[in-house]
């Protein structure tokens, strides 16, 4: 009987362990960044040089963020007329506090899949800020740079 008993509590503490998956459990994330967002304005910091942005012109760009993944799309608001841009990529992350870190499985720049990207984010009201570093040696990337979304609602 006490065997029996003893395996059964056994069994129990088993079937609660759980094991790292390297996804966010949204119980466990103190931050709200599930949603879609539009990048409205994104700034590159390369050595002393610093360039700005503005999303809300010419360029578009959003990100969709759901429990376990993210996907981006971006492109050029002309059409195509002066000259067509389009980029998107996606794949998994992981949030420890307001550390997210992305891991680009899929790219329409294919030197860059395979790459993890660590940001601080932080969130207020409907306003979420990205900031990290960008290094790809095989590139020459070697840059921060800070984004700022906005989250879309329906």
């Amino acid at each position: 009987m006490k065997l029996g008993f003893g395996l059964f509590l056994l069994c129990v503490f088993m079937i609660s362990c759980e094991t790292q998956t390297g996804y966010v459990n949204k119980s466990f994330s103190p931050i709200p960044i599930e949603g879609t967002w539009a990048l409205i304005s994104g700034t590159t910091i390369v050595k002393n040089d610093t360039s700005v942005i503005d999303y809300t012109k010419s360029l578009q760009m959003i990100k969709i963020i759901n429990a376990t993944h993210f996907s981006f799309l971006k492109h050029e608001m002309n059409k195509g007329k002066d000259s067509a841009m389009y980029g998107s990529g996606g794949g998994w992350y992981t949030l420890q506090d307001s550390l997210y870190t992305e891991h680009l499985d899929y790219c329409s720049d294919r030197a860059w899949e395979g790459q993890s990207f660590a940001f601080t984010v932080s969130i207020q009201n409907d306003t979420l800020i990205q900031a990290g570093k960008e290094k790809l040696e095989n590139l020459g990337i070697d840059r921060i740079i800070i984004e700022k979304y906005v989250r879309i609602k329906k």
